[in-house]
C-alpha cells in the first residue's frame, strides 16, 4: 500500500538537541538514544470515516518526532499501518449500505490527501492489515504451538499469562485493564477464555464477513492486535525507538501487541519507548467516531481554511495534553500564521540565531510546540516592532519554521 507525497524538509546550519519524550510505560521522561536510524511505529487508522482532529493531533505530534530526529542528521524509518479490516469499519459498510473495501479505499485517499495537505512527513512502509495476513499467520501459529495461544469455539486467543511482562506498557490493575477491555474491542466476559483479558488473535469466519485461508488456523481474519505486531516485527524489528498513537491505545492495544511480540520473540521490550497524545473533545466530549461529534480535516479544506492554519492550531496545544477543539483556537491560527507570513516577507529582520536555538530546545523537551511557537511569536513581534538588519534573517526563519514545525510559510 502507498503512503503519501513527502514534503521537502529544509536543512538548518548546525544540530539539533537530543530527544526527550514521556514514557508512558515507565510514567516519567525518557531521553532516546537511537542509533544512527531512528525506528518508529505509530498506529494507523481504521478507514470508516474522514480525518478528524483527533487523528491530525496525534499524527502531527509524531510528525514532529521525525522532524526532531532528522534534525539531528539522522535517518528515520517510520511504519504506520492501517486496520482496513474490522468490525467497525464492516458494520459502518453495512449501515450505509456500501462494500467495505469500497468504503476502505474511500477513506484511505482522502486521509492521504488530509495528511499531505497538513504536510505530515509520510512513513517509508504504510500497510494494511489485508496486506498483512500473510505474516500474521505464522505468528499466531507459533504462538500456539508455544503454548501461549489456545483455541475456543475455533477463534484463537492469546495468553496473557504467557507474558511475564504483560501489565508494564500501561500499568493498569487488572479491574481498570477488564473494564478498558470491555471498553475497546475486547470481549472479557466471553466463558471459556483461561484470563478474561485474552485478546483474539484470530477470528474464525463469520457468515457474511469477509475471510482468508488461515492454514492451520482455519478459514477467518486476524485480530487487532497482532496486525500491529507482524508489521513491526518484520519492517522494524524488536527494541524500535517509539511505539506511539493516542493515549487510548495504551490499553488494550499497545500492552497486548507488547505481550504478543515478547512471547513470539523471547525478548523484551517490544518497544523502547510507550509516547501517547492526548485526547481532543468537541462540545465537551473526546471526539470519536462512535460518537459522532466530530470536526474533519477535509471539511475544513472544503470551506476554505488554510490547512498550515490547521497546522498551527494543532501545534498550539502540547501533544500530552486533553483540550477542545473551538472555533476561537482556529481564528486563533489563523491570525497566528497572517503574523508570522508578514513577518517573513519583509527583507530582512532581527537575527534568527537565537530563535532557531529555541525551537530545538523547545521541541527536543517532549515536543514542547507551544513554548516553540511562542518563539516565533517573540520574533515576529520584535520584528513588527522594532525591524531589523539581518538580510538572511527572514528566510532562515522560515526554513526552520518549515523543517522543525511542518509549517510553511
Amino acid at each position: 500500500m502507498y503512503a503519501w507525497p513527502a514534503s521537502d524538509v529544509p536543512s538548518l546550519p548546525g544540530k539539533g538537541h537530543e530527544l526527550r519524550l514521556h514514557d508512558t510505560a515507565t510514567g516519567g521522561p525518557v531521553t532516546l538514544d537511537p542509533g544512527p536510524v531512528a525506528r518508529i511505529y505509530v498506529c494507523g487508522i481504521t478507514p470508516y470515516d474522514a480525518t478528524h482532529m483527533g487523528h491530525a493531533a496525534t499524527f502531527t505530534a509524531f510528525d514532529l518526532v521525525q522532524r526532531v530526529w532528522l534534525d539531528t542528521k539522522r535517518q528515520v524509518h517510520y511504519v504506520q499501518n492501517v486496520t482496513d479490516v474490522d468490525d467497525p469499519l464492516l458494520e459502518r459498510a453495512v449501515a450505509t449500505g456500501v462494500d467495505w473495501t469500497d468504503l476502505a479505499e474511500r477513506e484511505i485517499t482522502l486521509f492521504r490527501e488530509d495528511l499531505t495537505a497538513l504536510r505530515l512527513l509520510p512513513p517509508r512502509h504504510y500497510i494494511g492489515a489485508v496486506e498483512a495476513i500473510p505474516d500474521i499467520i505464522p505468528l499466531v501459529e507459533r504462538l500456539r504451538e508455544s503454548g501461549a495461544a489456545y483455541e475456543l469455539e475455533g477463534d484463537t486467543y492469546f495468553s496473557v499469562d504467557a507474558d511475564p511482562h504483560f501489565g508494564q506498557v500501561a500499568g493498569l490493575d487488572a479491574a481498570a485493564m477488564r473494564l478498558l477491555s470491555a471498553e475497546r474491542g475486547g470481549d472479557p466476559d466471553r466463558p471459556g477464555k483461561k484470563n478474561l483479558l485474552d485478546p483474539m488473535l484470530w477470528m474464525a469466519a463469520r457468515e457474511g464477513e469477509p475471510s482468508w485461508d488461515g492454514g492451520s488456523l482455519g478459514q477467518g481474519r486476524p485480530g487487532w492486535h497482532i496486525e500491529c505486531v507482524a508489521i513491526a516485527l518484520k519492517h522494524l524489528g524488536m527494541g524500535f525507538d517509539v511505539q506511539g498513537g493516542g493515549s487510548d491505545l495504551a490499553f488494550p492495544h499497545h500492552e497486548m501487541g507488547a505481550s504478543h511480540a515478547q512471547a513470539l520473540t523471547g525478548a523484551f521490550p517490544f518497544a523502547t519507548s510507550y509516547v501517547h497524545t492526548g485526547m481532543v473533545a468537541l462540545d465537551g466530549e473526546k471526539m470519536s467516531k462512535s460518537k459522532g461529534n466530530l470536526v474533519f480535516v477535509s471539511q475544513l479544506r472544503r470551506d476554505g481554511t488554510d490547512p498550515v492554519a490547521i497546522r498551527l492550531a494543532l501545534l498550539a496545544h502540547h501533544y500530552r495534553s486533553d483540550w477542545e477543539w473551538t472555533d476561537a483556537v482556529l481564528a486563533e491560527a489563523v491570525e497566528r500564521l497572517a503574523r508570522w507570513r508578514a513577518a517573513v516577507s519583509r527583507p530582512d529582520g532581527p537575527g534568527a540565531d537565537a530563535l532557531v536555538e529555541r525551537l530545538r530546545v523547545a521541541l527536543a523537551d517532549d515536543l514542547d510546540a507551544p513554548a516553540a511557537l511562542a518563539a516565533v511569536d517573540a520574533w515576529a513581534a520584535t520584528q513588527e516592532r522594532d525591524g531589523g538588519t539581518d538580510t538572511g534573517a527572514p528566510g532562515l526563519v522560515s526554513r526552520a519554521v518549515d523543517a522543525l514545525l511542518g509549517v510553511a510559510l
